[in-house]
């Protein structure tokens, strides 16, 4: 039996995972979380063999969690599931040990074997994704470029992100210029919409 571990923020989605893989023979949900925050002390305590994580959860992402459950219990899979298909995502999804990279639209029975093929430690990620991961390139970004970006995408002002992130003003002027100038934007709010469009804030 495949223990899975089901971590989803919108109810009736969860819901509606945990009954179609219900009926599975083989797989068994273990544990079901609401919050990215309340994933490892789930993860602890059920000890799954597969792990589904959406990526955009309250509390923390499904990204930022994924390391630390692959740290903290190695012999667990991670199964990253989204709504938005960002080749970004998809990059930082395997740095972070994720095995497999499904959209929330794929069918139910895709959904079933992905788990299995993870169980057994296959990689199974979505094609189209992975076509586009590929002709996307990587992230060009640097961490610090990030930061600033990921402030600046919430509308704070120069000074605020200096403040937020203890650098000079002109130095997050500097950053800003420079992502600007390697995303092909005109401006800082549409060099963030073009990065968070990538996944790669």
């Amino acid at each position: 039996m495949i223990r899975v571990l089901l971590a989803e923020d919108q109810a009736m989605v969860r819901g509606a995972l945990a009954a179609l893989l219900g009926l599975e023979e083989d797989i068994a949900i273990v544990g079901e979380v609401a919050r990215g925050d309340e994933v490892l002390a789930a993860a602890e305590v059920a000890r799954p063999d597969v792990a589904l994580l959406d990526i955009e959860m309250p509390g923390a992402s499904g990204l930022d969690v994924a390391a630390e459950l692959h740290a903290r219990l190695p012999a667990c899979r991670v199964i990253m599931l989204t709504t938005f298909g960002r080749p970004g995502y998809l990059r930082r999804a395997m740095e972070s040990g994720v095995v497999g990279f499904l959209v929330k639209d794929a069918p139910a029975a895709q959904l079933a074997a992905a788990i299995r093929r993870a169980a057994k430690g296959e990689r199974v990620v979505d094609p189209a994704l992975a076509m586009s991961a590929l002709s996307e390139g990587g992230n060009p970004l640097t961490e610090r470029e990030r930061d600033v970006l990921v402030a600046a995408a919430h509308g704070a002002s120069i000074a605020e992100i200096a403040a937020a992130l203890a650098l000079s003003e002109g130095t997050v002027r500097n950053y800003l210029s420079v992502a600007i100038q390697k995303l092909g934007a005109h401006n800082r709010v549409e060099a963030a919409r073009i990065a968070e469009a990538k996944g790669w804030l």
